[in-house]
């Protein structure tokens, strides 16, 4: 069987991913689809909408045939090491390809352009580091120095975050000698971050998040783009558990751990560095919101995203040397979900699997998994008391999600 792999996070699942999932799906001729998809916290540092069983079984109802958690230890994290990981787990799987996104949609360009930086990385770097000098930010300073050795329309505009994705999961390929073939489609109308509805069916995720929190959680305002089983689900939840996870459920919890942690405390944590401990420490001092935290530490070195992940890894209690580093492949398959289709898959490449498959917690106790856990258990305090118990005991008790 001929499976195409994902990298998702349906934060939530909206008309623009079923077209991605439906071109994907035809590009690669796949009879199966496999999302590796982000638990309850993501990239950029947020928590998830709604938890990562929800937006699972959103992913089943909307088309994929297997859903696989990427663990927190590659989730949360910048492009390089998010891509090495869920392309471990995509080769592990025994996927044929990859189908990702994109501003581009021409995968010419994206090997044209890594030849390219790959040629002139000595220039790049010494680039990188003078723009650094100035004071922005890293990925600032890449794209500024990208840009300086050419503007040549060939070349992928690497101000865009999906083309970025879209070349670190290229380069985790080659790097991890995979067998993986890459394919891109083009993103379809509305941009990554657009904060607003851009068409009359297509919106960025975001968008859709912050009409969502601008409705005290009600989905009239998004039902044109989204699915129906993404508006029943969205429906479901906010109904179970009254609330749609967003940073501010989570500030009171964020301060207690900054107010409650000496400097040296925090430099522990990954990804606190370079005197940010005190900053950090005197926000949390004089910040009365989330919002009001941020726009407290924010300079321009540091991206709004870094910072956000920075908070997750210090309400996570998450210390240097417990993450993955760019090197690293995942370690275990852990199944969160499956059609039919993707049960029939799986039961005939068991035996062929490279990786360990997790379908029951009791069956594995290795390190990362700990950190998954420990992910599921701080994300469930963003609900009211006796519901966030509910949604504790459900990471232990919920077996993959099954459909058809």
């Amino acid at each position: 069987m001929n499976a195409v792999g994902l990298i998702v996070e349906y934060n939530p699942f909206h008309n623009g991913h079923a077209f991605h999932l439906h071109a994907s799906r035809e590009a690669a001729g796949a009879d199966i689809v496999i999302a590796v998809m982000s638990g309850n916290f993501l990239q950029r540092g947020e928590p998830a909408l709604v938890s990562k069983w929800y937006r699972t079984n959103m992913a089943l109802l909307n088309g994929v045939d297997i859903v696989l958690e990427l663990p927190y230890m590659f989730a949360v994290q910048k492009a390089e090491i998010f891509a090495n990981g869920a392309i471990s787990i995509l080769d592990a799987v025994g996927c044929k390809s990859i189908c990702f996104g994109s501003e581009s949609g021409d995968l010419s360009s994206f090997l044209k352009t890594i030849d390219f930086l790959s040629e002139q990385s000595d220039q790049l770097e010494e680039n990188i580091n003078q723009f650094m000098e100035t004071g922005v930010s890293y990925p600032k300073a890449v794209s500024q120095a990208y840009h300086q050795l050419t503007d040549s329309s060939s070349f992928l505009d690497l101000g865009k975050p999906n083309n970025i994705l879209g070349i670190e999961y290229i380069k985790a390929i080659k790097k991890q000698k995979s067998s993986l073939t890459p394919l891109t489609v083009a993103r379809k109308n509305a941009d990554y971050h657009d904060e607003h509805f851009a068409s009359e069916t297509i919106a960025s995720a975001t968008s859709i998040r912050k009409a969502i929190f601008s409705k005290d959680g009600s989905q009239v305002s998004i039902g044109q783009y989204v699915p129906e089983p993404t508006k029943l689900l969205l429906s479901e939840y906010y109904k179970e558990y009254q609330v749609f996870h967003q940073w501010e459920n989570y500030w009171s919890f964020l301060q207690f751990r900054l107010l409650q942690s000496s400097p040296e405390e925090l430099r522990e944590i990954y990804e606190v560095e370079e005197g940010l401990e005190n900053r950090l420490l005197a926000a949390a001092i004089r910040s009365g919101s989330f919002q009001e935290f941020m726009e407290n530490i924010k300079t321009k070195r540091y991206t709004w995203t870094r910072l956000q992940r920075l908070c997750v890894h210090i309400l996570t209690n998450t210390k240097k040397g417990q993450m993955a580093g760019p090197e690293d492949k995942a370690a275990y398959l852990r199944l969160l979900g499956m059609t039919s289709k993707g049960k029939a898959y799986l039961n005939k490449r068991k035996k062929d699997l490279s990786l360990p498959l997790v379908s029951k917690l009791s069956s594995y106790k290795g390190a990362g998994i700990q950190l998954d856990l420990k992910a599921a258990r701080i994300y469930s305090l963003g609900v009211a008391n006796q519901l966030s118990k509910e949604l504790m005991i459900q990471e232990f008790k919920q077996h993959p999600i099954m459909i058809g």
